[in-house]
């Protein structure tokens, strides 16, 4: 097994550990959640920048792309751990794969990419599963599905400000931004709206924080040295996790439609990624 899908597994298993974390203090705001997650980023981040003697807020001409990078993926962000609190764990996850597809369908206007003709039965393969996910699981409402489409939107939208970025920026500075911008948009909300963490709790959004901060690093060593085609597919290994740590620690289970639906998201993503890569492949 290469290093690049050793890193990806490692990343994955952390995000999952993390929604788990996520889900357990649901008597938490998603939105002070989030703050301490990112108060954690950013003083790892900060840190990180300026023991590598880099240019800690970037370049001036991609201030606004690397705000908007950071107020978007803030909203994805509080919006995903809303849903992990108050639907299940494997619907939360499958619907944030949504995101690849939002992600190309912004690319055609923000980063001008084209899509393929036949790339639209796989967008309809993926949404048509989302409607049977929400209309055979009583647990998850219209409300529920359109926070999640909007949470993976907001993704899709931060995903392409990177891209819009490119290599014109470190990927440290990119990093910093996201908590740069999201700690001040949710500490004013969680200023007002505090809800005082008791005992363990406090110690879970340490540990949230530090979490999502080393599965991001772990997937980032994973892009840098393999195949994106190969160590993309490993991401879909989220689901299983969601589906066993749901079941085991929520008591979590669904109908046959509910999973035939599931397995819809998945299979218009991965086919969406599958092709992308193959039509790469061919223009080298």
């Amino acid at each position: 097994m290469s290093k690049g899908v050793l890193y990806m597994l490692g990343a994955t298993l952390l995000f999952a550990i993390m929604n788990v974390l996520v889900k357990s203090i649901s008597n938490i705001p998603a939105v002070e959640v989030v703050f301490f997650r990112s108060v954690v980023s950013f003083i790892i981040s900060f840190g990180t920048l300026k023991a590598a003697g880099l240019q800690v807020f970037g370049y001036r001409k991609n201030r606004w792309l690397l705000i908007l990078r950071g107020a978007s993926g803030a909203i994805a962000l509080v919006m995903y751990f809303y849903l992990l609190q108050v639907i299940p764990l494997a619907t939360a996850v499958v619907l944030q794969f949504l995101t690849p597809i939002l992600t190309s369908l912004f690319g055609i206007v923000i980063a001008k990419e084209k899509v393929h003709p036949v790339q639209w039965i796989f967008f309809a393969l993926a949404f048509t599963g989302v409607i049977l996910v929400q209309g055979f699981d009583a647990r998850v409402t219209l409300f529920h599905l359109v926070i999640g489409i909007l949470a993976a939107l907001f993704a899709g939208l931060a995903y392409n400000f990177i891209r819009k970025i490119g290599k014109s920026e470190n990927s440290l500075v990119i990093i910093l931004y996201f908590p740069l911008i999201t700690a001040p948009l949710t500490g004013g909300y969680t200023l007002f709206n505090w809800v005082e963490p008791q005992g363990w709790e406090w110690f879970i959004l340490l540990l949230i924080g530090l979490l999502t901060q080393f599965a991001q690093y772990f997937m980032t060593k994973s892009y840098q040295s393999d195949e994106l085609s190969k160590v993309s597919s490993v991401n879909y290994t989220g689901i299983i996790y969601g589906l066993a740590f749901g079941w085991l620690f929520f008591d979590e289970q669904f109908n046959f439609l509910t999973y035939a639906g599931m397995s819809l998201v998945l299979i218009g993503v991965i086919l969406n990624v599958w092709f992308k890569n193959s039509q790469k492949k061919r223009t080298v």
